[in-house]
């Protein structure tokens, strides 16, 4: 009897179970009705946060609109793209007469006129600009519009204009256009002397022609010097891409100011190389102010020829300390030359600045006023001597070939 009642008992289970994983199985939601008699658990209170910590972040949210924002520099380049423009430059290039251009047959293949005079072309470049004033004022680089005929400028609105040249400054590679439009943006300038290596920035221009490119980069140096890129030489050293076509652009720091006008690259292949150079924004500042109101950039000039010193030479010539630059030369009937300054001297301070190297010394001297006196020391045989020098006029120097970012 026992046997035959654990025998419906077990059969009885194994129905049960049966049905309860078919159900399971295939229609989970009847099991999941109510709590089925389970109390739910109860609220946990939050510990409060220690004195001094900040609040907790609040629950993630899964709308598109509350997605978390990344670091970003979008606001930096928002407020200075505007800013940048595109610059086109085109001129008229007289090709050579070829010996065989009388032959009719050769003037037929390669072109020319009934005299045997090849037919001029016209040749075409393209660079940056910086828009820096409401009056329309464009700063960018001299050898981007060097021998232009024509220069048109394309805002990032698609607005075009012809450019007036309103002067160039070959010795520090800078140029100023000017156009003519309503509503034009313009760039604040930043504080180049207070940029630090490690600072991020954002380099603006047009690279290869593709349209507006904004890299982003750091600081890599400042105050570089003695590049041989031009005269006068204190640039900002970038990481950020600067490519051809980026000449002229702008460097600028994560508020959208202007730091610096792109300028060249340091590159065996033409392409960037991650060593890239921009002339600071106040360097450049100065040079348009002069631009702007004289046509042309007036410096300083005395006459001499500038030979870096040696401790070696320091030795020699008694000197305290490396410091002042050889006089190696006197041009003759120079401002130098008539205030009894030779050769052999050392040049070591103007102004009662300190001359540390030659290219500061040239920064120095083409600072001064032509016209008016200027205090220079030097060191003659072991003996220091204060010497007044009228200074003269820098003159236009030969514009020289150059590796650029054009």
């Amino acid at each position: 009897m026992l046997r035959h009642l654990w025998l419906i008992f077990a059969q009885t289970a194994t129905v049960c179970l049966a049905v309860w994983f078919v159900i399971a199985t295939l229609k989970p939601e009847w099991l999941a009705g109510g709590n089925g008699g389970v109390a739910p658990p109860a609220p946990v209170a939050p510990v409060p946060a220690p004195a001094g910590a900040g609040a907790p972040p609040p629950p993630a949210e899964t709308g598109a609109a509350d997605a978390p924002r990344y670091a970003s520099y979008s606001d930096a380049a928002r407020r200075a793209m505007p800013a940048v423009v595109n610059i086109f430059t085109s001129k008229e290039v007289k090709l050579p007469q070829h010996p065989f251009m009388n032959d009719p047959l050769f003037r037929h293949f390669f072109g020319g006129d009934a005299r045997g005079k090849a037919e001029p072309r016209r040749s075409n470049s393209l660079g940056s600009g910086v828009i820096v004033s409401a009056q329309g004022y464009v700063l960018t680089n001299f050898h981007v519009i060097e021998s232009a005929d024509e220069v048109e400028v394309l805002l990032s609105d698609n607005r075009r204009a012809q450019a007036k040249i309103v002067g160039g400054d070959p010795e520090t590679d800078l140029a100023v256009v000017k156009i003519e439009l309503p509503d034009i943006p313009y760039i604040v300038f930043g504080q180049p002397e207070a940029a630090r290596v490690g600072d991020v920035v954002l380099a603006i221009g047009n690279p290869y022609g593709v349209g507006q490119t904004v890299t982003q980069g750091i600081i890599s140096a400042t105050g570089r010097s003695q590049l041989g890129i031009s005269t006068f030489e204190n640039f900002l050293q970038t990481d950020a891409a600067i490519n051809p076509g980026n000449s002229g652009g702008a460097l600028v720091d994560t508020r959208g100011r202007l730091l610096g006008i792109n300028t060249a690259i340091y590159s065996r292949s033409g392409a960037s190389a991650g060593i890239g150079f921009a002339i600071p924004a106040n360097m450049a500042r100065q040079v348009m102010d002069q631009i702007i109101a004289t046509g042309t950039v007036t410096r300083g000039f005395i006459g001499i020829e500038p030979q870096e010193i040696t401790a070696e030479l320091a030795e020699s010539f008694k000197l305290p300390r490396d410091q002042g630059v050889l006089i190696a030369g006197v041009i003759r009937n120079g401002p130098a030359d008539k205030a009894g300054i030779r050769p052999g001297d050392v040049l070591v301070e103007v102004e009662g600045t300190p001359v540390r190297d030659a290219s500061q010394m040239l920064n120095l001297i083409a600072q001064l006023t032509p016209g008016n006196a200027a205090r220079l020391r030097v060191v003659r045989q072991g003996q220091s001597q204060e010497i007044a020098v009228t200074i003269g006029k820098r003159p236009r120097p030969q514009r020289r070939a150059r590796d650029s970012a054009e």
